[in-house]
């Protein structure tokens, strides 16, 4: 399973990227216009490879329990801020607003800020990839007394029940059609339930379809 969902994710930005560097490299596409497109369409398949790349190298230190967290107690309304920063411009450009609604009171956390910023990033692309345009996606963090609950909220179009239980396998898609179509390589849930759980927390996802998601 895992070499079949593998050489599809390659094989497809790989066979894009190989007919547009053919097309300028006989001489087919020669307009400055069309070239500077072709190359900004290689240089995003290419980061879609090196994405595919570094979830698999992930995954490959949880399945051989080398997973390294550097813990600190460190502010996670500071993680969120960043990650809105760094995620805006994306849902920008899907017409999504991306929000943050953080506790006034929230304590220091003990946690790898880097991994928990990459659980979050994980978490809002997939929420990007599944709502639609005019939407919002909110970031929450709630102090719940032992714990801390941090949410990725969307006003997409929600999952069916029967896919809940399946979100976080590796490969897994709802819409598997959909997904591949827009960068989805579905293993990005399943490396945020890794380090959720490597920090000795516990994630899971809610939704009514037609509705959004919440995770």
């Amino acid at each position: 399973d895992l070499m079949t969902a593998v050489s599809h994710d390659l094989r497809t930005p790989l066979a894009s990227i190989r007919a547009m560097v053919e097309s300028m490299n006989d001489g087919v596409v020669s307009d400055p216009e069309t070239m500077r497109r072709y190359l900004r369409t290689t240089q995003s398949e290419v980061e879609r490879l090196g994405q595919l790349v570094d979830d698999l190298f992930e995954l490959s230190h949880m399945d051989a329990g080398q997973l390294q967290l550097h813990v600190e107690e460190a502010c996670l309304d500071e993680v969120i801020a960043e990650t809105l920063d760094g995620m805006t411009p994306q849902a920008a450009a899907s017409r999504l607003k991306l929000q943050g609604s953080i506790d006034s009171t929230l304590p220091l956390v003990v946690m790898d800020p880097r991994r928990v910023q990459r659980v979050l990033y994980n978490l809002v692309q997939n929420a990007i990839r599944h709502t639609p345009p005019d939407g919002t996606i909110v970031i929450r963090a709630a102090d719940i007394g032992k714990e801390v609950m941090v949410s990725v909220a969307d006003t997409g179009e929600g999952i069916p029940p029967e896919e809940l239980p399946k979100l976080f396998e590796r490969f897994h898609r709802v819409d598997k059609a959909r997904s591949r179509s827009n960068g989805g390589s579905g293993l990005g849930l399943s490396i945020a339930k890794g380090i959720v759980e490597a920090h000795g927390g516990r994630i899971w996802a809610e939704s009514t379809p037609g509705e959004g998601a919440t995770f």
